[in-house]
């Protein structure tokens, strides 16, 4: 997805997107019905085709979106979790099972375990390794009792 790979395209190819761009506007102006999507989303397909975008291409794009939003999710839970130690309320569930809750996280974990499960708020972020921000956060809960 290299802009400058967009740009000799849109060079090289602007008479067809300009006449992809009419027939599209005709189409969703002149067609009232829900032919007029489906006409419409082949003009577009057909352009990425036309253009060399290939379905895997567009699968990576929408990989390293998601893994940047879930890196940026947990970079913010590991902050949150720092800035709301003091306010975490521990809860022993009595089978070897813990919850931490503050007002953005929950974590739940068992006792001996080297993982817990987050949640940020209201967003599974999966199961995560105890490291030192984690280890620090459990005992801070712990020492407040709450």
């Amino acid at each position: 997805m290299d802009p400058a790979v967009w740009s000799q395209f849109i060079r090289e190819n602007w008479l067809v997107i300009v006449i992809a761009l009419i027939i599209l506007f005709a189409v969703i102006n002149l067609v009232k019905t829900m032919l007029k999507w489906a006409i419409a989303i082949i003009i577009i397909a057909g352009l990425f085709i036309y253009s060399g975008v290939t379905m895997d291409q567009i699968g990576d794009a929408v990989n390293k979106v998601a893994d940047s939003t879930v890196s940026t999710l947990k970079s913010e839970a590991q902050e949150v979790m720092l800035s709301e130690a003091k306010e975490a309320r521990y809860t022993s569930n009595g089978d070897g099972t813990f919850t931490i809750t503050t007002p953005n996280l929950e974590v739940k974990g068992s006792a001996g375990e080297d993982k817990v499960e987050v949640t940020f708020r209201g967003v599974s972020l999966g199961k995560w390794s105890i490291n030192d921000t984690t280890k620090a956060f459990i005992d801070e809960a712990r020492k407040n009792g709450n």
